[in-house]
């Protein structure tokens, strides 16, 4: 999906940057954060938001000598953009989602929120791993966010841990799990069961 919007967009930094700034609407970013935050070089950066400045899709605002970007929410096309930003987000092609399995030994990963524009899910990510890689994980994170374009919110805990907190019902993991997600990992056995018998 990424893939053909940047055919159609372009370039990867527009679409990056249509996504970003789409998925954050009422946040206001200076020129380092966005290119940070987005995983894209400065140059070809600041050409796209230039662009998309003309056009009015994002406005400039100086403040005490600095400039930041935000989204203006009346722009022409707004409200098909962002319909056309979720219906991208609702099949999850993130290159990086293969990734996940390299953080350490993963039991259970699984999608929703953002990943699947499922607005209700309390997370975006569970994920289930011993002897995690912080390192690893902080790199995918990074690389996950630039290319759904918005902080995820995610859930770690150790088998042990999801155990237990299973056992005990706990409303969190329950409503995630019972809600709609994906399923990318699950070396847990009986899961499926166990969540089926509830439904």
């Amino acid at each position: 999906m990424s893939e053909i919007l940047e055919n159609l967009f372009g370039s990867k930094e527009k679409v990056r940057l249509l996504r970003f700034f789409l998925q954050n609407p009422e946040k206001e970013y200076e020129l380092e954060e966005i290119t940070r935050r987005n995983m894209l070089r400065g140059s070809g950066i600041r050409k796209e938001l230039e662009n998309l400045k003309k056009i009015r899709f994002i406005k400039l605002r100086s403040k005490a000598g600095k400039n930041t970007y935000t989204l203006n929410q009346d722009f022409v096309f707004y409200p098909e953009l962002k319909n056309l930003i979720s219906k991208a987000n609702l099949n999850p092609q993130s290159k990086s989602l293969g990734r996940i399995k390299d953080i350490g030994n993963v039991k259970l990963a699984v999608i929703s929120g953002a990943f699947i524009n499922y607005h209700k899910s309390k997370a975006d990510m569970i994920l289930v791993a011993d002897n995690v890689s912080r390192a690893r994980l902080k790199n995918l994170m990074n690389n996950l966010e630039a290319e759904i374009g918005k902080e995820i919110d995610f859930a770690l805990m150790t088998g042990e841990e999801f155990k237990y907190r299973l056992n005990m019902l706990d409303k969190f993991i329950l409503e995630f799990l019972e809600g709609p997600h994906e399923e990318l990992i699950n070396k847990i056995v009986g899961l499926k069961q166990f969540i089926a018998k509830r439904k």
